[in-house]
């Protein structure tokens, strides 16, 4: 890839599903805004409607006073309908890992990279894209096994590299 890898995938932290993670405790360590994929981690693969945990995590972090970005590799079209039901920005397509997106929402949101954190389900898009940009990374387990073919291929390679890596962070 041109640059080291092995602290890039590693997740700050890894949940076992996406309401498990605490607003109060990223809030108690600085963390003021989040950037949010869509695919399989807020919704369904090709799907619009955000499963009832995740619709519940936004509401919360929203009344709760922290800035809200949705980030994807879906089309606009889409990612837009979705972040408008919440009346949060948005980026689609990012390209991520791409770091461009990830900065323009972190710049969006008039945050630093320590004050927010990225939660996605890919290691290779949402978490190295989320730590390259200095985000507090977050892994959640993906919705759907229905996914786009490179998806597929690259959740193997997420399995390897996750096995070899050990982490005590899972929630």
């Amino acid at each position: 890839m041109g640059w080291k890898t092995s602290g890039y995938l590693k997740p700050k932290l890894i949940v076992s599903a996406i309401d498990r993670i605490s607003l109060s405790e990223l809030w108690n360590d600085g963390i003021r805004g989040l950037i949010i994929d869509l695919d399989n981690t807020i919704c369904p693969w090709r799907q619009s409607d955000v499963i009832m945990e995740a619709d519940v995590l936004i509401k919360d972090a929203l009344q709760r006073k922290y800035k809200v970005c949705l980030i994807s590799n879906a089309s606009s079209k889409r990612t837009q309908r979705i972040a408008k039901l919440y009346g949060i920005p948005f980026f689609a397509p990012a390209y991520k890992p791409s770091k461009y997106a990830f900065k323009k929402a972190i710049a969006l949101m008039g945050l630093k990279e320590k004050e927010v954190s990225v939660v996605g389900d890919q290691l290779f898009t949402d978490i190295l894209g989320g730590n390259r940009s200095g985000c507090y990374t977050i892994l959640v387990p993906p919705l759907s096994k229905e996914e786009f073919i490179w998806t597929r291929f690259m959740r193997l390679l997420e399995k390897t590299t996750m096995s070899r890596s050990r982490n005590d962070y899972i929630k």
